[in-house]
Parts: structure tokens; C-alpha cells; sequence
């Protein structure tokens, strides 16, 4: 194991890679700093200088920051083909989003961050696509995509988690073009 890098900062990524590999794959509780040191190669007091705890790297890597392009152009019938392909690379079993979903349930600093990680990026970024109550239908999409995201990745429904992103994408077409443009509960059709 090495004891310092020469560069600190890659020493920090791959530190934080091992930790979001390791949240990952064995969620909070399971996850040590002892584990993720060895992934990176590095001594364990070392993952504790950068972080100082368990909680500490957590958070470092649960930061998130979603891109949403801009969708001002989108209609609401080709917004599962915009949004489906930008959440498969994130909650993939490489991606940064797969850790706080695990933690999500049991960690309140995951949750929060969850939660931040929706009010901050994805509501104002997929606000344009709805046409009125952006609130509600956008919390719709980002609910129906955690529980996709779970049922795929971390319960491993063999249904949902065979299906193709295009096939994925075809089944959200019409049920996203309803979140976001369909009427309300109660209104006429």
C-alpha cells in the first residue's frame, strides 16, 4: 500500500472512486474505511486525513451534480427518450447515483442528499417539460425513475432489470407524456 501520492488530488479521486464502488456495491453499512482504502491502494489513515470518518467520505462521495440539457425544445412525448439514457449512466452499477439510492433508505445524510440532489438539479432542469404544476408532475418523473432505479439495480427485478434502455424508453413514452402534459386528476380528458 502507498503511504502518500505524490499527487494528492489523484490520491482524493481514487480514494473517492473506491468509496463510490464500494457504496455501491455493499451500501453504507457494509462499506469500511479499511475496504475502500485497500481498493485505492492506499493506508487507511489516509481515507481518514481527506475525510476524517466514514460520514465524512460518504458525503464527499455522494456529491452529485446533475446536468440536465436544456429542455425548453423537448416535447412531453419525447422526454423519456431525452431523460432515460441520463439516469441510466447515473444510477448504473457504475454510476454516482447508485450509492445514495442504497443508503438512501436507512442513512439520512443519503437521503437528504437525494433530495438535494432532485430540489437542486433535476426539478428546475426538467421544469420546462411540464405544462403546468411543474411541482407535482416533475416529482412524478423522479419518483418513477428512483423506483425503476431500484427495482433494476438493487432489487434486481429480472423483468425491469433485462429490459434494454430502448426498451425502457418505449415504456416511459407514454406514461412521461402524461406526467407532464396530461390532464390533472379530475379534470375532463
Amino acid at each position: 500500500m502507498a503511504s502518500r501520492s505524490v499527487d494528492p488530488e489523484a490520491t482524493r479521486a481514487a480514494i473517492l472512486t473506491a468509496a463510490r464502488t464500494q457504496f455501491g456495491e455493499n451500501g453504507f453499512d457494509r462499506t469500511t474505511i479499511r475496504s475502500v482504502a485497500g481498493a485505492a491502494g492506499v493506508d487507511p489513515a489516509l481515507v481518514m486525513h481527506y475525510f476524517r470518518n466514514k460520514h465524512g467520505l460518504f458525503t464527499a462521495a455522494a456529491q452529485l451534480r446533475i446536468q440536465i440539457p436544456d429542455l425548453s425544445g423537448v416535447e412531453p412525448e419525447e422526454a423519456a427518450g431525452v431523460l432515460v439514457p441520463l439516469f441510466a449512466s447515473l444510477w448504473g452499477p457504475d454510476g454516482p447515483l447508485l450509492p445514495l439510492l442504497r443508503a438512501a433508505a436507512s442513512n439520512t445524510a443519503a437521503a437528504e442528499t437525494l433530495r438535494d440532489v432532485f430540489l437542486d438539479h433535476v426539478r428546475p432542469g426538467l421544469s420546462p417539460l411540464a405544462k403546468d404544476r411543474p411541482e407535482q408532475r416533475i416529482s412524478l418523473i423522479g419518483a418513477h425513475l428512483v423506483g425503476i432505479a431500484v427495482a433494476r439495480h438493487i432489487i434486481g427485478i429480472p423483468a425491469l432489470a433485462d429490459l434494454t434502455d430502448d426498451e425502457l424508453i418505449g415504456w416511459l413514452t407514454p406514461v412521461f407524456a402524461h406526467y407532464l402534459a396530461g390532464p390533472l386528476p379530475g379534470e375532463a380528458l
